[in-house]
Parts: C-alpha cells; structure tokens; sequence
C-alpha cells in the first residue's frame, strides 16, 4: 500500500511543478510516513515542506495543490493540510480491504519481494572458536545472524550464511594442552599445570579421548602427542557446535576452516598485495597496516618484529579478500560488543582491498544476563562456568529462546528471564504471539464443526469487514511486506519480532470484540478470510525468525 501512496503522491506533485512550470525542480524521489497518531490519516508526508524552497511558494499552498488532486482520486477517502505544510492522507476502506486478496494468492510467499535484487550479500556469525561449547552470549548471535540471513533471502537478496572456524594459533595449542591435563588426571599421572579452559566438557572429553586413543598415548614425546590431542579436542568441541546449532534451527551454507587460508599462502599474498598497494610500512622491525587512516586510534602490526610470525589481523585480512573475490558485494560480521575497536581495522581492511569500507556492516551483539527467580546468575566464561547454549534450549524450548534473543535490538543488553520464558501466559512474548495463530487455527476448527465453509477471498462480501477494528487489523497485515524489507535493509530481525507483538495485540482485540462464526454465513466467511490472513502473516513472520507457528497450545 505504501507504494501505491508514494505513486499516488508523486503524479500529483509532478502536475502541480509542472504546473508552476518548474519541471526540474523536484527528483521525483517521495518520502511517505505513518503518522504517529492514528487520527491524523494512514499515511503522511512532507513533500510540500521539501518543494517550497525550490518553488519559492508557501508550503501550505504547495500542499493545497497537491490535496487538491489526491482528494479526486478514490484510493482516498480524505486528503488534508496539517501545521506548515503535512500531507495527511486516509486510504479507502475498500482498498485496504482489496489488499486481503494479494495476502490470500501469495500464501506462503506473503512478505517474500525482490527489493534485494539478487544481490550476494554474505552474513558470518557465531565463528566461536572450537575450544568450548557455545554459551547463551553465543546462542543470540546465532539467532541474530540466522535470522537476518532468513530475512534478507526473503527480501530477495542472493545470502550465504558462514561460519569461521578459527582453527589456527595459540589457543588450539592450549586447548590440546588443556585435553591433556585432564586427560592425565583421570589416568591418576602427575599434572605440572593448569588447563587453560577449565571447564567440566573437557572432562568428558579426555575421557572419550582417552577411549578411543588409549592411556598409552599419553607417553609420546610432547611434540608428537600435542597435535593428537589438539586436533582430537577441536573436531569433537567442533562436532558438538555443530549439533547445538542445527538443534537450535541455525543452519550454514559454508564452514570455512582459517587453516585453509594458511595452507593455500593466502595470508601471505595478502599481505604482498597490501604491501605492493602502500598499504603497509615497516617500522621497529615490524609490518603495519595504515589502520588509522580509517579512524582506528592507531595503526596495527600485521607481522612481528624481524620476519615474525603474522597476528589474527592478517588471517582476517585474507579472510575478508577471500569473501570479496567470491562475489560478494556485502558482508556482514556479527561479533560481541567486546570488538567493537576492531571495527576501524576491518574498515581499514576492506578500504585497502579497493572496496568502499561501507561494504562491511558490522553489527554487534550485547551480553545476555540471565535471570532466574528475579535474580541475576553469575557467570565467567574465564573460569569455565557458564550456562551453555544447549542448556537454556533444553529448559525453556528452541521458540522461546530464540524469539527472547530476537526482541531488542543486539547491540542492547539483554536479560533473559528463564521464569517468563517457560510461563504461559500473556506476559510471555512468544506465547502471546504463538497464541493467536493457535487462536486462528482453532477459529477454523470451530467454523468445521458449526459446518461454516470458508470461501476465496473474491467470493466474501467485503462490506463485512468495513468497521474499525478489522480494518485495524488489516492495515497491520498489508504493511508485513515492506515491514520485511526494511528489516532487511536495517539488518533488524527485532523489527519482526516487534511488528508480530503488535499484530497479535490487534488480532486478540479484534477476537474479544467479534464473534468469527456466526448464524451469518457471510459475514463469517469474510472474517474466516480475515482471519486466514491473520494466520498466514504470524506463520510468515515467525518463519523469518525461526520459530514454530503451533496449530494447538
């Protein structure tokens, strides 16, 4: 509907410029809003505001001779002028109504578009490193990142969802020595260290380990047994992130391994086309990237001193040309807050590979306090303890977890209160949302038994739906398109997740104050077509974020 408006607007305004005879004066580009009061119309705009300067006219006259046209025209029932020059406008009933047809032909494509244009856009996310199960901070960068891949294929864009296993550095070799601190301990053999990761999965590990190599391994030279455990203890922390997140509805396209980049050279030919392009200079016996010229508060070493070994910033270096020489034309990294300063060195990165540095969104996710009881629960991945991924899923269910991680905005900090998310109640988001479309489904079951037929939605009478209420509820529904987008363009799955509170909170009203079967078949037919579309919109939207639409609670 949005659309229609805006052409709507723009024929008017491009007759009453042409009219002042100034045909070059406006770009043809129309801005339409939602007023923030229903009162004030379905739609508003402040194109007549924008003209005046250019037509060198009053605003207010300007809008006076667009009104003039629009209110002519029957998708209207009322154009008006409000303050110096707002263009309010109300659409007809009928033509909201009409919108109910479109939602009912494109049935499970409801919200699909390709505003997009097939555009390969990349989305990495999650990318922990295989020493450790994913904790809850983990699991709401998945839901985010899973569900902005979702969202942005339904907007027609061309996404490739990716994780990043940084499978190479100081931390595999600490893992693997951590595997065998524990490994030792179980076989009752002297322990000289701490484990670096000191939580209780290494445990069960090493005793898997310990399983299927033998005790006797343990008495190889360091330099051999290190690898064994190394790779032993990444392929199995690996294989269980894998099995969290297919669990957790979180599905990739590709896994790319870092050990990949350094056995095909990439890191090192990325660094010499760095070097070749004067993005890099020697100083104190070290590689530096111009990193500050990009808003970093300083430059940043790509190899230590005197030919040493390359940081983490060179393995992302290559990472990020390997992802641009696929194709992509946008990435998005999804990391935690704690990165933030690395977002001027990546920006670096992609400016020094020829690209716009605005190719790469970055978005960030906040800490997830969890609650239980009212109170706050202490967690320190540093020490091991931490509620995992898989135990929060397991407690409050794969729907609630997600639609909890998917509520705000990821660069807020969030509390997620385990009591409200296992309640059934109206208190609890998910179950409010889930709800009506079991409301809607049993709604269906109800017109069944009373032996009410639905019909198409071009053989109900229209005239049925014309009260306040449902069309409330329409007007809601029609706009789930462009909701869809610009979830998409903003990277913004909340935007869902808050358009599909609000609609249940209109569909639970429209419910409480109208009967859907009565003893009259037609207008029950027309609010069985309401209500169908009700349905398909809440399954739709649940869909892009991953979560189940129940025909029963």
């Amino acid at each position: 509907m949005k659309e229609d408006v805006a052409q709507k607007v723009g024929q008017a305004v491009a007759e009453a410029v042409a009219e002042a005879g100034l045909h070059e004066s406006f770009d043809g580009s129309i801005e339409i809003l939602l007023p923030k009061e229903e009162r004030f119309g379905d739609f508003s705009t402040n194109v007549a505001m924008i003209l005046a300067a250019r037509l060198k006219k009053n605003p207010r006259q300007i809008a006076d001779a667009i009104v003039a046209r629009l209110a002519a025209d029957p998708l209207f029932t009322e154009a008006s002028v409000a303050g110096p020059g707002f263009i309010n406008l109300r659409v007809a009933p009928a033509a909201w109504i009409a919108r109910l047809g479109d939602l009912s032909r494109a049935g499970e494509t409801w919200g699909r578009s390709a505003a997009g244009g097939g555009e390969k856009v990349m989305v990495e996310f999650v990318s922990a490193n295989p020493t450790g199960p994913l904790h809850i901070g983990h699991g709401r960068g998945a839901a985010v990142g899973d569900a902005i891949a979702r969202i942005l294929s339904a907007a027609g864009y061309d996404v490739t969802a990716e994780y990043y296993i940084n499978d190479v550095g100081l931390q595999m070799d600490n893992l693997g020595r951590s595997l065998l601190v524990r490994a030792r301990e179980l076989t009752g053999r002297p322990v000289e260290e701490e484990p670096t990761y000191k939580g209780d999965y290494l445990k069960e590990t090493a005793r898997a380990f310990l399983e299927e190599k033998g005790a006797e391994l343990l008495d190889l030279p360091a330099d051999e047994l290190l690898p064994v455990a190394r790779d032993y203890a990444a392929i199995s922390i690996m294989d269980g992130i894998k099995e969290d997140l297919a669990d957790f509805r979180v599905r990739f396209d590709t896994w790319f391994s870092e050990a990949t980049l350094h056995a095909a050279d990439e890191v090192e030919r990325t660094i010499e086309a760095f070097q070749a392009a004067g993005r890099l200079y020697e100083h104190e016996g070290a590689l530096w990237l111009k990193t500050a010229d990009y808003g970093d508060e300083k430059d940043r070493v790509v190899r230590r001193g005197n030919g040493g070994p390359t940081t983490y910033l060179a393995a992302d270096m290559a990472y990020h040309k390997n992802k641009f020489d696929r194709g992509f034309t946008t990435v998005v990294d999804i990391w935690g807050a704690d990165h933030h300063g690395y977002i001027p060195r990546m920006k670096a990165v992609i400016g020094g590979l020829g690209h716009d540095p605005e190719a790469l969104k970055v978005l960030l996710v906040q800490i997830v306090n969890l609650k239980r009881g009212g109170e706050l629960v202490a967690m320190s991945t540093r020490s091991g303890v931490f509620t995992t991924l898989r135990e929060i899923m397991d407690e409050v269910g794969v729907d609630a977890t997600r639609f909890f991680f998917l509520m705000r905005s990821s660069d807020s900090q969030l509390d997620f209160d385990v009591d409200l998310a296992k309640s059934q109640s109206d208190e609890n988001p998910v179950y409010y949302v889930q709800y009506a479309h079991a409301r809607c489904a049993n709604i269906f079951r109800k017109a069944a038994e009373e032996r009410v037929q639905p019909v198409p939605f071009d053989q109900i009478d229209p005239a049925f739906l014309d009260e306040e209420d449902a069309l409330r509820l329409i007007r809601k529904l029609a706009s789930f398109p462009e909701q869809v987008v610009s979830a998409a363009r903003h990277f913004a799955p909340w935007f869902i997740t808050q358009y599909l509170m609000e609609t249940a909170t209109l569909f639970h009203r429209f419910y409480k104050n109208h009967r859907v079967v009565t003893e009259n078949i037609p207008q029950s037919q027309a609010r069985l077509a309401l209500v169908s579309a009700v349905r398909t919109t809440l399954a739709n939207g649940l869909g892009l974020l991953g979560i189940t639409a129940p025909d029963r609670m």
